[in-house]
């Protein structure tokens, strides 16, 4: 994996754009308590990154590898997923649920 861009947030996790479309959120707080990330504690030095493509690295020293983000982030949005994935299938599946939810408003007012 390669990263396109990295955005940081005030909760110490990162949003990650990977080159093939993939959105995720990387938690940073675990590693904090490693001597290599302690200075990333300080909001403004976390705020220090750069986007070195297949790691990220802040100016304090402190890297992670893209193989290490892909291990263990949350993905948010998946691109490639998401072009195969049809929204009519997804509305299918849940059709059945509303119909019941919709004949059963509809005989409740009826009774009313």
């Amino acid at each position: 994996m390669k990263i396109e861009e990295v955005h940081f947030h005030p909760d110490y996790t990162l949003e990650i754009v990977a080159d093939d479309g993939r959105v995720g959120i990387f938690d940073v707080t675990p590693y904090l308590k490693y001597e290599a990330f302690a200075e990333l504690k300080d909001r403004s030095a976390f705020m220090q990154i750069s986007n070195r493509g297949y790691f990220i690295e802040w100016d304090c020293g402190a890297d992670l590898s893209a193989d290490t983000i892909k291990a263990r982030w949350q993905l948010k949005h998946d691109e490639k997923a998401s072009t195969h994935k049809k929204p009519v299938q997804r509305a299918a599946v849940a059709a059945p649920d509303l119909i019941a939810q919709a004949d059963s408003a509809a005989s409740n007012r009826t009774e009313s």
